[in-house]
């Protein structure tokens, strides 16, 4: 499909890295770090997810004129303003490696359309690619830590060196990306891959995943629950006792009895098991409850619950005008 060159308007300032707020806060205020230090999730060859505590960085924005780049659309179904715009951005791709990072994106939203409900409602996306260059390729610290490469984004595992502990943590200018994925018509989520088959990513408003790596497209998943279908994590690290009040995401609750999923519980899940009440989730050990034992929202390569499921429907329902139905009668 024909790609668009485009420029990003004349405006840039320095943007401090801030960490994405945790969904449900207001209800109890989440134990904080030091200012400066920011929370980042990260993900796990076996699947496990985790946040961790990185020094917080003060990130420097591309000058407007560097912002230019091919925007190709991957699959273009109808206006921006009336479906889920997916941006996938690159980092560590030469010019001549551009080729390997459309297979790469090609391929991260073929798994991703390959879960449900995407799969069903795969036609409701827009997915772009913007063609970023770089001047050398692969990423920082790999395949050590102290190999550094001169790229667009300064992606880079071990938190581009912030993060001495989580080898696997990678991590990318958040500023710079969100700059360039602002070329594409919209952003409902922005994707960062990084041109290395070194399984590492992170989760926040720019989600990274390693674009060469076959388990890394499960990030984008994970990251789609919370961006559209405004899931809670279900995994319980690293608080112990919960003592607020009710979270206002759907797929957790302080009830022990679940009564906020009460249409729903018994019942079968795509997940595995059938729906409860099981301890443990939105980073606290005890006090908070999830639906079901194992979802994509505390583990890849799991498949949504029937909760989170039906709330990304809905989400799809009261984005795209032609999904608009009557009110669905209770599961």
């Amino acid at each position: 499909m024909r790609a668009h060159r485009l420029t990003l308007p004349v405006l840039a300032v320095a943007f401090a890295v801030v960490a994405v707020p945790l969904p449900g806060d207001a209800a109890e205020p989440t134990p904080t770090a030091p200012p400066e230090v920011e929370w980042v999730e990260v993900f796990s060859p076996d699947g496990a997810i985790s946040r961790t505590p990185v020094p917080r960085i003060v990130e420097s924005a591309a000058e407007p004129a560097d912002v230019a780049a091919d925007v190709v659309p991957v699959q273009q179904t109808g206006p921006s303003d009336q479906r889920f715009d997916l941006v996938f951005v690159g980092d560590g791709y030469t010019a001549a490696e551009l080729d390997a990072f459309h297979t790469h994106v090609v391929d991260k939203w073929t798994e991703l359309a390959a879960v449900e409900p995407f799969e069903s409602y795969r036609q409701y996306f827009n997915v772009w690619q913007v063609d970023v260059v770089s001047n050398e390729s692969g990423v920082d610290h790999d395949p050590a830590l102290g190999s550094d490469r001169d790229t667009a984004l300064d992606m880079g595992f071990w938190c581009q060196g912030r993060d001495v502990q989580t080898e696997r943590l990678l991590c990318v200018n958040q500023t710079k990306a969100a700059q360039f994925a602002a070329l594409a018509p919209q952003a409902d989520q922005v994707i960062a891959l990084g041109n290395t088959a070194k399984y590492g990513g992170a989760g926040g408003g720019v989600a990274t995943a390693a674009g060469a790596n076959d388990q890394a497209g499960q990030i984008a998943v994970h990251e789609l629950g919370h961006s559209i279908g405004g899931l809670a994590d279900e995994y319980d690290y690293p608080y112990d006792r919960y003592s607020g009040g009710e979270p206002t995401e759907v797929n957790v609750t302080a009830d022990p009895a679940g009564a906020k999923w009460s249409a729903y519980l018994g019942r079968t899940s795509p997940d595995g098991g059938v729906v409860g009440a099981f301890e443990g989730a939105r980073y606290h050990l005890t006090g908070l409850y999830r639906p079901t034992e194992n979802s994509i929202m505390r583990t890849l390569g799991r498949e949504f619950n029937l909760v989170g499921r039906d709330a990304m429907v809905e989400a799809f329902e009261e984005k795209v005008p032609e999904l608009a139905t009557p009110p669905r009668p209770a599961p």
